[in-house]
């Protein structure tokens, strides 16, 4: 179940920004009289369709193959690399009778409306579920950090208070942990409390490019007590465990935080062990016997008092918009970042680009509505840039052949155009045969 709702997530996410952003071309290209033959959500490989019907001048379908969509606009080389109408003189419908700027005003319609629609995603998601996070003097409060295994290369130590990052003390805990920080400066140095004493910790750019090309992973997270809720297994129950029980040692390890307890735990499975609870104001000396994963089998509580701290930033309507565009391009800077990195060498494209199961595993399992409107609007803001991206088949390879033409004030020949759409057609599908290898690869190795 959990498959489809990620596959579900991910078609309905696509469906939205491909719909939308082959309308912005498609209302564009009405709007200077050129006529539109196809108006396709998702791609009609090989002639299969799911679903069309002719209105007007127009053919509207539904293609079997998920991985974009397009309009074929009249008199123009685009993706299907149909020839008929250029051996003829252009029609007053036709795109390639229109003046240029006409044109590079439809080339840039898709791309226009995605980042418009991006804006408004943000804000609305703002406006409508507000902005929660937990405050960092919340978390140095309770229990400090818990480290990752990224955490402790760079230096850091479980139960750290976190002071500043490059010199400036953050209010939301988010603003030290998200892993894309280190997308944001050159250089990282954190101060940290540790036991009283003031620690300073340089984040070094290969500990940097490790964690960017994890996806996903942290340097830390805030600390949680082991505190049992319930027994969930009879092993558990007949080892005497109540709800309340806090593990303080297992064969004399500390245990008191979830993270000693996993660690402690890790070195004595399918094993009898020797355990010690913390039961009110006693201490309560249990055996039991653990399963092969290392499990005691108990359900914890988890961090409910510290994130009962976490405040909510409520916006109106208006302001929801500033707040919701900055958000927006925060999120687009960073992917430029890190595609810019690619680009230059410094990240491995293998382990940092994700395809459409990437993509999916990043919805999640469970259908939550506020994760999936800010994942898609995120995807509006990249597909926004990727379609600008300077490559013959996607818009900005036609803009760019529209300026040169701007400059040069005559069109290139339509067969140089036709072999420069080719020649990125075999580019795109490259990229994509790519990413996908990439995507099956990741999903059975990593």
């Amino acid at each position: 179940m959990g498959t489809l709702i990620m596959a579900g997530q991910l078609i309905l996410a696509l469906a939205i920004l491909v719909s939308l952003h082959e309308w912005g071309h498609y209302i564009s290209a009405r709007s200077f009289g050129i006529r539109v033959e196809k108006f396709f959500i998702f791609f009609d490989a090989w002639g299969t369709k799911l679903f069309s019907k002719k209105i007007g001048d127009t053919e509207w379908g539904i293609g079997w193959l998920p991985l974009g969509g397009y309009v074929k606009i009249s008199g123009m080389i685009d993706e299907s690399l149909d020839q008929d109408q250029l051996g003829s003189e252009p029609e007053n419908y036709e795109f390639r009778s229109k003046p240029a700027w006409q044109r590079l005003i439809v080339m840039v319609g898709g791309v226009t409306v995605n980042f418009i629609l991006g804006i408004i995603i943000f804000s609305l998601a703002l406006w409508h579920y507000g902005d929660t996070w937990l405050p960092a003097q919340a978390v140095n409060d309770a229990h400090g950090i818990v480290v990752t295994d990224f955490g402790t290369k760079a230096g850091f130590e479980s139960g750290d208070k976190l002071l500043t990052v490059n010199g400036e003390v953050r209010e939301k805990f988010r603003d030290y942990a998200n892993p894309a920080i280190v997308l944001k400066s050159d250089s990282l140095v954190f101060e940290v409390d540790r036991n009283g004493e003031t620690i300073s910790i340089q984040i070094s750019s290969e500990l940097s490019k490790a964690l960017l090309e994890s996806k996903g992973q942290r340097l830390f997270s805030y600390r949680t007590v082991a505190q049992i809720d319930t027994a969930v297994t009879e092993a558990a129950i007949e080892g005497g465990f109540q709800k309340g029980d806090i593990p303080i040692s297992v064969e004399g390890a500390p245990t008191y935080y979830y993270d000693q307890l996993q660690t402690a735990l890790a070195s004595h499975k399918g094993k009898k062990i020797n355990i010690s609870v913390l039961r009110g104001n006693d201490t309560v000396d249990l055996v039991t016997q653990l399963d092969t994963t290392g499990s005691i089998g108990v359900g914890l509580v988890g961090p409910v008092a510290l994130l009962a701290q976490a405040q909510i930033t409520e916006y109106g309507f208006i302001e929801s918009f500033p707040a919701g565009t900055k958000k927006g391009l925060s999120a687009l800077a960073d992917n430029i970042n890190a595609f810019g990195l690619m680009f230059k060498g410094k990240l491995n494209p293998v382990k940092s680009v994700s395809g459409p199961l990437g993509i999916a595993k990043i919805f999640g399992a469970t259908w939550n509505w506020q994760r999936f409107w800010e994942i898609t609007g995120m995807l509006s803001f990249i597909l926004a840039f990727m379609n600008l991206l300077p490559i013959p088949a996607l818009d900005g390879g036609h803009v760019l052949f529209l300026l040169v033409e701007m400059v040069r004030r005559k069109p290139l020949p339509e067969k140089v155009m036709y072999y420069f759409q080719v020649s990125g057609m075999v580019i795109l599908f490259a990229l994509m045969g790519f990413i996908i290898f990439i995507d099956f690869f990741n999903a059975i190795f990593n």
